[in-house]
C-alpha cells in the first residue's frame, strides 16, 4: 500500500509541469492553424511559438490558482499552494520503540 501511495505522489507532483506542457501543446496547434491563413512562414512560426506559449502559461495559472483555493486537491496531490512537492512526511524520522533500538546488554557470567 505504501508503494500504491508513493505511485500517486510521484503523479501529483509531475501533473503542474504535464498540465502546462499539454497546454502548450494544444495552443500550439491552434496558432499552427491560424499560422496557415498567414503568407510568411516565419510569422507563422512566430504564431505558433507565442500561442503555445501564451496557452502553457495561461493554464499553468488557472492550475496554481485552482490549487491555492483548494486544500483537499493539495492533500490529495501531495503538493504545496506553489504546485511543488510536499516531503514534510519524508523529512520527520519514525519514532522506533525503545526496544528494537537498543539492544539488551549482555552481563558477564
Amino acid at each position: 500500500m505504501r508503494w500504491v501511495r508513493l505511485l500517486f505522489r510521484i503523479f501529483g507532483w509531475l501533473l503542474t509541469p504535464f498540465l502546462a506542457w499539454a497546454a502548450s501543446f494544444f495552443g500550439a496547434v491552434g496558432g499552427a492553424l491560424l499560422a496557415m491563413k498567414l503568407d510568411d512562414p516565419v510569422r507563422g512560426l512566430a504564431v505558433t511559438a507565442v500561442c503555445g506559449g501564451l496557452a502553457g502559461f495561461a493554464a499553468l495559472i488557472a492550475w496554481l490558482h485552482y490549487l491555492r483555493r483548494s486544500p483537499e486537491v493539495r492533500e490529495v496531490l501531495a503538493v504545496t499552494e506553489d504546485g511543488t512537492p510536499d516531503t514534510t512526511e519524508f523529512a520527520t524520522v519514525p519514532e522506533v520503540p525503545e526496544e528494537i533500538s537498543e539492544p539488551a546488554p549482555s552481563q558477564p557470567t
